[in-house]
């Protein structure tokens, strides 16, 4: 799954300095009010809530929304929504199988907005369960390169807390765990000194399809028309791409 996760690197890395900026903000500040909600308003005892924070910083979100944020969340001050967590299942071009994680506090209109977006891209919805089986829950922690730091580093840092597998994505390392065991993961890196940009529970997919330069422009188109929906917060996908095809669709 390396060209996907290249993909979605550079696509990430595009986000913070483009006109979606403000979308992607409130995407976050979303995450961040919900795990409040869920876990409690302190990051220190809510992991989950510490790595939504992290996430946010990283992705150049102010402090003072942050903040707000874990005050609506936790109840500390009022205007929270009460958003709520679903997934929707569905087959992008070539049959690409797809995970829609969608986060609202109005499931009709989100409902709505991914069928919009699948028709319109040549996407099609798939009954709960057709789909899911494709895809594993896993730990996900991304560390970007940085000074010596090499993949024989990161992985002995993060080996004996429950890692994987570490991940070469050109300008940063992957590194894959059991969703529980992420939290480990996560500390092992800042034990030993590693930054990292992410760390958060994914989809990963188990079988890979292949994609050609013209499967892959339509698939991503599919894909960003998805994440463009205010309600979608995460898109899973089972494509893979070569590193000659990313080149293309860059140039």
């Amino acid at each position: 799954m390396s060209g996907h996760s290249k993909w979605a690197t550079t696509k990430h890395k595009k986000a913070v300095i483009d006109a979606k900026r403000g979308k992607m903000f409130a995407k976050l500040i979303k995450n961040i009010e919900v795990a409040a909600r869920t876990g409690g308003g302190d990051p220190a005892g809510n992991p989950t809530l510490y790595d939504a924070i992290q996430k946010a910083k990283k992705s150049s979100v102010p402090n003072n929304n942050i903040d707000s944020a874990v005050k609506r969340g936790s109840g500390a001050d009022s205007g929270g929504a009460d958003y709520q967590s679903f997934m929707y299942e569905g087959y992008g071009p070539n049959g690409v199988a797809l995970l829609i994680e969608c986060l609202s506090d109005n499931r009709n209109r989100a409902a709505m907005e991914v069928r919009t977006a699948m028709t319109r891209n040549n996407g099609t919805m798939a009954d709960p369960g057709s789909v899911a089986y494709m895809f594993t829950r896993k730990g996900v922690v991304v560390v970007p390169k940085a000074g010596d730091l090499t993949e024989d580093d990161v992985l002995l840092a993060v080996l004996e807390a429950g890692a994987e597998e570490v991940n070469d994505l050109g300008d940063s390392f992957e590194v894959v765990s059991e969703a529980t065991d992420l939290v480990p993961v996560r500390t092992a890196l800042v034990d030993a000194g590693v930054d990292y940009d992410s760390a958060e529970a994914q989809f990963v997919p188990s079988v890979a399809v292949p994609l050609d330069e013209d499967g892959a422009r339509k698939v991503f188109r599919l894909i960003e028309a998805l994440e463009d929906c205010d309600d979608v917060q995460n898109v899973y996908a089972n494509f893979d791409v070569s590193d000659e095809v990313m080149e293309a669709i860059d140039a």
